[in-house]
């Protein structure tokens, strides 16, 4: 990433934790910018976020290690990771109006993880995402054998988990990520 580009990204993201310091009180954007320079390849996993409409910000720091977590925060499912099957098996199965591709590897193609249903919890309880969308969650091994996904949104002030075939793909449905710091 080019000079140019990198202060581009670290002044759009310093302008987003200033504007919503509630998903992040008792976080000090110098500490987040230190790591940031300290890990610089993180910044291109940002920059993918943000391109594809993600709206990275500071949500809280990892309890175990002190990394700081980064996530997808825009206000639906980021629009540049929509119409996406579950993962690569799902995908592969699909025999007619294939998608352009599966969650998991666009994912991993970025450098994030998908959120499991736990972590999209959390991130609704620091506002109100996916209320006209939904993103696919991490879905449990036993479910995914049998075929399913989960995906999670928020409706009448509630957050919700589903079910759907994993081959399944909608306009409305993408996916958020989190990266670590």
């Amino acid at each position: 990433m080019e000079a140019p580009e990198r202060t581009q990204l670290l002044q759009i993201l310093a302008d987003r934790f200033t504007a919503n310091r509630a998903r992040h009180p008792g976080i000090d954007w110098a500490a987040v910018e230190a790591r940031l320079h300290a890990h610089p390849e993180k910044l291109a996993t940002l920059s993918l976020m943000e391109q594809t409409g993600g709206e990275p910000d500071v949500i809280g720091l990892d309890a175990a290690t002190g990394q700081v977590i980064f996530c997808d925060c825009s206000p639906e499912s980021p629009a540049g990771r929509r119409s996406l099957c579950f993962d690569r098996a799902a995908l592969d199965a699909r025999r007619e109006n294939k998608p352009t591709g599966c969650a998991t590897e666009r994912a991993a193609e970025i450098g994030i993880t998908l959120l499991d249903e736990d972590q999209y919890r959390a991130l609704q309880s620091l506002g109100a995402f996916d209320r006209k969308t939904s993103s696919w969650v991490q879905t449990p091994d036993r479910i995914r054998k049998l075929g399913g996904a989960l995906f999670c949104d928020q409706r009448y002030d509630t957050v919700f988990t589903y079910h759907n075939g994993a081959d399944s793909y909608y306009a409305a449905r993408g996916f958020r990520g989190r990266l670590l710091v």
